[in-house]
C-alpha cells in the first residue's frame, strides 16, 4: 500500500515573484535532508524548470497524456537527485487540459508514490482553473509574496478566492527577495492582517528568502543557488525553511495521499 505523500503547491498570484526558484531550491534542500522529492512543473503554458536548470528534455507530460509514454519515461534527474516532471512549453492544449486529462496525469503519479516522499508543484502565475485545481488538491499551499503593491494585491486576491470559493482555511507564506528578516516578517504581518480581517483563514509564516545577488548569478548559470553558492544568505534561508518543512504534518490517510490528491483534483475540475 502506498505510503503518505506530502504534496506542496507553490503559488503566488502574479508572475515574477520567484516561485520556480523557490520550488527548485526547496526541493534540493529537502533532498539534502534525505527526502525523496519529485518536482512537477505545472506551468503548462510557459514551462521553465528545465530552462532554469539547463536540462535537455526529450519528452514531456504532453506525451504521457497522449499515451505515447509512461510518466516514468519522462522523469529527468536534477540536482541532488531530485526528479523532475517537465511540462510542455508553448503547447496550447496543455494550457487548457480537460478534467479527464488532469485526472489521467495525476493518476500517473500514483505509480510513483512508493518512490517519493514529497511532490512539489510549481504552479503557473495567475488564478486560472489549472492553477486552482493543483493548489486546492495539494495538502500544503505556499504563497510566495514580494514587498511590492502588485504582489501583495495579487496574493490577497488568490487567497480570497481559495477561501471564499474553495473552502481553503490555511495557507503558508514565504516572503521573497526581502532586504532583512525583519522586512520579511513585516511583509507577512501586512498580508496576514488584511486576510485575517476579511477572510476566514489562518496564515502561517514559512520564512523569508533574502535579496541575494547570488540568486541572479545562479540563474544565469542555470543552477540552483544552493548548488552555486551553498553558503550564501539565500541558500542558508532555503535550508532553514526546508528544516521547518520537516515538521509540517504528513497526511495520515491509509489509502496513500496520492489517491486523495487525485480525488481532490477531480472534484475541483467537476465543480469548475
Amino acid at each position: 500500500m502506498s505510503h503518505p505523500i506530502q504534496v506542496v503547491a507553490v503559488t503566488g498570484g502574479k508572475g515574477g515573484v520567484g516561485k520556480s526558484n523557490i520550488s527548485i531550491n526547496l526541493s534540493l534542500a529537502l533532498a539534502q535532508l534525505q527526502r525523496r522529492v519529485v518536482l512537477l512543473d505545472a506551468d503548462f503554458g510557459l514551462a521553465n524548470i528545465d530552462v532554469l536548470l539547463g536540462i535537455r528534455v526529450k519528452n514531456t507530460i504532453a506525451d504521457v497524456l497522449s499515451g505515447e509514454c509512461d510518466l516514468r519515461d519522462i522523469l529527468v534527474t536534477g540536482p541532488g537527485g531530485i526528479r523532475i516532471v517537465p511540462a510542455a512549453s508553448g503547447v496550447q492544449q496543455m494550457a487548457a487540459l480537460t478534467p479527464y486529462q488532469h485526472g489521467a496525469m495525476i493518476q500517473a503519479f500514483s505509480e510513483l508514490s512508493d518512490q517519493m516522499d514529497i511532490l512539489m508543484i510549481d504552479t503557473a502565475a495567475g488564478i486560472s482553473d489549472s492553477v486552482i485545481s493543483f493548489v486546492c488538491a495539494a495538502q500544503e499551499i505556499v504563497v510566495v509574496v514580494c514587498d511590492e503593491p502588485s504582489s501583495i494585491t495579487d496574493a490577497y486576491a488568490l487567497i480570497k478566492l481559495l477561501n471564499t470559493e474553495y473552502n481553503i482555511h490555511r495557507v503558508r507564506v514565504i516572503a521573497n527577495m526581502v532586504s532583512t528578516a525583519k522586512e520579511g516578517q513585516l511583509l507577512f504581518n501586512k498580508l496576514r492582517s488584511v486576510c485575517e480581517r476579511f477572510l476566514d483563514i489562518s496564515m502561517q509564516y514559512a520564512g523569508a528568502i533574502p535579496l541575494d545577488d547570488n540568486v541572479r548569478k545562479a540563474v544565469q548559470r542555470q543552477k540552483p543557488v544552493l548548488e552555486y553558492a551553498p553558503r550564501c544568505k539565500a541558500s542558508i534561508a532555503y535550508k532553514q525553511i526546508a528544516n521547518k518543512m520537516q515538521d509540517w504534518p504528513i497526511p495520515s490517510s491509509p489509502r496513500g495521499h496520492m489517491e486523495f490528491f487525485v480525488e481532490r483534483l477531480l472534484q475541483q475540475q467537476v465543480s469548475a
